[in-house]
């Protein structure tokens, strides 16, 4: 009789994701893509000011204050985030679309590239 050892990467809600891999794995393979500055310029600068915004909204909650301005600054720091994670996609698939122009191997798959997209759809 063979016994199996449950741990705690054997949660999907462990590993990161939804599917079952560590970070950084999509579909089983290990994805690549650098996150370089000339890739992620635009969405570093929208981070930088959602992570403003939610201080503001952390500030309104801890102060008391109106409701509706708190969650009005939350959905702009969830449609900034939104934003950015589509901004380094679109990065990524340019890079990849490069590549493979290029006659080199692309760093991920269109397949990747999609699953990583529909993952922030």
């Amino acid at each position: 009789m063979q016994h199996r050892v449950v741990g705690v990467t054997d949660r999907p809600q462990a590993l990161g994701v939804a599917d079952g891999y560590p970070r950084g794995y999509v579909g089983g393979r290990r994805c690549m893509v650098k996150l370089r500055p000339e890739m992620t310029g635009d969405a570093l600068t929208r981070l930088k000011r959602a992570r403003g915004q939610l201080n503001a909204v952390i500030e309104m909650m801890e102060n008391g204050e109106d409701c509706r301005e708190a969650l009005t600054q939350l959905a702009a720091v969830s449609k900034a985030i939104d934003r950015a994670g589509f901004k380094i996609i679109a990065s990524g698939m340019r890079h990849c679309n490069a590549a493979r122009e290029r006659g080199d191997a692309p760093e991920m798959t269109e397949e990747e590239l999609e699953k990583l997209f529909l993952a922030l759809a």
